[in-house]
């Protein structure tokens, strides 16, 4: 598979990681500036080290180089619901930014991002995109508004030093919620750290915790009436159960329920969390944004059981700004295609990339999904093979396994709302030893059939 770039184009290009859920000046319109370039400003993971911003700088020359028409403007930018609702109503964002695939269809309906549909279609590999990830940015008519850069399962990440320190072995993680659970009170009892932390805030309580439902085998939403499930499907109270067992009856998931996608990642890199859930890709976010110790690094799927359980999955789009003109939408489509796919979808591009970000101490070779088809996934690991640097040993309880887990998809409707306002419900069971779960999914569920109502 080739990008519509050529090799020339990359001498010296870096690896930077795309930021799986991924604030800062305005947003440039897009319109020439006096020297006659189209300027765009484009998302940079907010915290980079400063051997990743100088990789992403390096980037940018390289794009600027061959496309001496355009000028491209970095823009720190880490998606949170709270924040990025905000600059979108704002008109803040950047001309090129990042998006969770639960936020595709809902922005693509309200027309709240550019359609680059014909834009993408003239790219070399539109019509190889897997179908299941494609969807995500994908309007009703099947047009590609926005494009799917990274997809991930949901996994169970582990910190192998207090693996250890609680004289378990870090090579033979659990394999069942029960276990989880022994697991994460001999890492507490042990060490005095969280056996065993949540996402409770900005959207990521519920995100979690449909995760976990799923897991269980159970859902939120029936996919076929698109109905929310929260207080009719067992497993959700049987998830909420559980978590209110590890917090009060074992005492295992330390003093904070308030955490958010980067406050748990940071604790976890800092070795105060044993284990947690999150998307199965996210080492790289873990080095460079928050200097995770390799060696202390653990991951693993999830435990499923129930009667028809599976991994909860998804990803990051890539979208551009409904304020971009015309020349900006073309630029932008310029660098989704070369900042995020070229690295996967040009063997000359993939290996100056790998090569390089190995040099660098980058990683290269972290778990993810087929962005494309099997064929060209296992086309692009034989590109970088000679290049990975990731603990893959310490990796393959997940990436030997992964395969064969069934995936869900996110809910399909008012997701990141729903997600929200079971937030409080997951923070209630948390902090409150006496919340009734039975009352706190009855109300979420009324609260989420008027989500639904107004998103139909």
């Amino acid at each position: 598979m080739r990008s519509s770039l050529t090799r020339g184009t990359f001498a010296g290009l870096a690896l930077v990681t795309a930021g799986a859920l991924l604030a800062g000046c305005a947003s440039g319109s897009g319109s020439d500036s006096s020297d006659g370039k189209t300027t765009i400003t484009v998302a940079i993971d907010a915290g980079l080290e400063k051997e990743a911003r100088a990789n992403f700088d390096a980037r940018v020359e390289a794009f600027e180089k061959a496309n001496p028409d355009i000028a491209v403007k970095a823009q720190e930018y880490t998606w949170t619901a709270t924040t990025f609702t905000a600059d979108l109503a704002g008109g803040t964002l950047p001309d090129v930014f990042t998006i969770p695939f639960t936020d595709g269809r809902g922005l693509i309906a309200g027309k709240q991002i550019a359609d680059i549909s014909d834009l993408v279609a003239e790219l070399p590999y539109a019509a190889d995109f897997n179908p299941n990830v494609a969807q995500a940015g994908q309007a009703e008519d099947g047009s590609q508004w926005a494009v799917p850069i990274a997809a991930y399962g949901q996994a169970l990440h582990y910190n192998r030093s207090l693996f250890e320190a609680a004289g378990l072995d870090p090579d033979d993680p659990p394999t069942t919620w029960d276990g989880v659970r022994e697991t994460a009170k001999k890492i507490t009892d042990a060490t005095g750290e969280a056996g065993y932390a949540t996402m409770t805030s900005s959207n990521t309580g519920g995100w979690i915790l449909t995760t976990l439902v799923n897991a269980f085998g159970g859902r939120t939403e029936n996919a076929d009436s698109s109905e929310p499930t929260i207080d009719s499907d067992p497993a959700v109270a049987e998830v909420l159960q559980y978590l209110h067992e590890l917090r009060w009856y074992d005492n295992s998931m330390g003093a904070n329920f308030l955490y958010d996608w980067g406050t748990i990642n940071q604790d976890f890199a800092s070795g105060r969390i044993g284990m947690y859930v999150s998307g199965g890709g996210n080492y790289g976010n873990l080095v460079t944004q928050n200097a995770l110790n390799p060696d202390d690094y653990g991951i693993t799927v999830l435990p499923l059981q129930g009667d028809d359980p599976g991994v909860l999955g998804g990803g990051t789009l890539a979208a551009v700004s409904p304020k971009a003109d015309d020349a900006a939408q073309a630029a932008a489509v310029k660098w989704i295609d070369f900042y995020y796919l070229a690295k996967i979808t040009d063997e000359d591009v993939a290996v100056e990339t790998a090569k390089l970000a190995a040099s660098l101490d980058q990683p290269v070779g972290a778990p993810e999904l087929p962005i494309f088809n099997a064929d060209q996934f296992a086309e692009y690991q034989s590109w970088i093979a000679p290049y990975v640097n990731v603990p893959l040993d310490q990796m393959a309880p997940y990436t030997d396994n992964s395969g064969d887990q069934p995936l869900i998809a996110e809910p399909r409707t008012a997701t990141q709302d729903v997600y929200a306002l079971l937030d409080a419900v997951v923070q209630s069971v948390l902090t409150d030893q006496n919340a009734d779960i039975d009352q706190l999914l009855a109300d979420a569920q009324v609260q989420a059939e008027s989500l639904y109502a107004k998103a139909k």
